[in-house]
């Protein structure tokens, strides 16, 4: 019981995706909370503090698949989790200011690469305000979210800053809830 409280206290420290106050329906903790934890150790797994950079990316920067509790969604050959931004239903991104601190936007400074199920069709790029390129899938910009880790979906499905955040399935559709 002790280590389920932990657990609880932990996920909600993550950052905005997990709190209650961004919109986030308890059944979405449940499924964050039923990902596999680490067993090596008795302390919670600490989340990055830090916002990811939003200076570019590499020159190539690939977007894979990889197996979530969500199914098969989209990562960076990293293992970071992509997201879409579901206001956006155009190439042309939203997500600025204090929303791309959050959910720094997938940049590339060359032609973004598919592995894995990524179809290369799909795979595209758009113009964000200050001149850096980044990257679309299925015809929409794609996100990072800040405070999650490597290998974690840990914000699918949560609403922040006017609208859902959804990890995306190969298809360019979001992933099942």
């Amino acid at each position: 019981m002790r280590r389920v409280a932990v657990l609880l206290v932990s996920a909600t420290l993550v950052g905005g995706c997990a709190s209650e106050r961004h919109g986030r329906s308890s059944s979405t903790v449940r499924t964050a909370l039923s990902s596999p934890t680490p067993t090596t150790s008795a302390a919670p797994r600490q989340a990055p503090t830090t916002p990811r950079s939003t200076t570019p990316a590499p020159t190539v920067t690939v977007v894979t698949t990889a197996i979530s509790q969500f199914g098969p969604i989209l990562f960076d050959r990293t293992g970071q989790a992509i997201y879409t931004f579901d206001i956006e239903t155009s190439s042309k991104p939203a997500c600025y200011g204090d929303c791309a601190l959050a959910w720094p936007p997938v940049l590339t400074t060359g032609e973004p690469v598919a592995g894995g199920a990524v179809r290369p069709g799909l795979l595209g790029v758009t113009s964000r305000i200050g001149g850096h390129t980044q990257v679309t899938y299925g015809g929409k910009p794609l996100y990072f979210y800040a405070h999650e880790g490597k290998h974690q979906v840990l914000c699918h499905n949560v609403t922040e800053y006017g609208g859902r955040w959804l990890a995306v399935t190969a298809a360019a559709n979001p992933a099942p809830t």
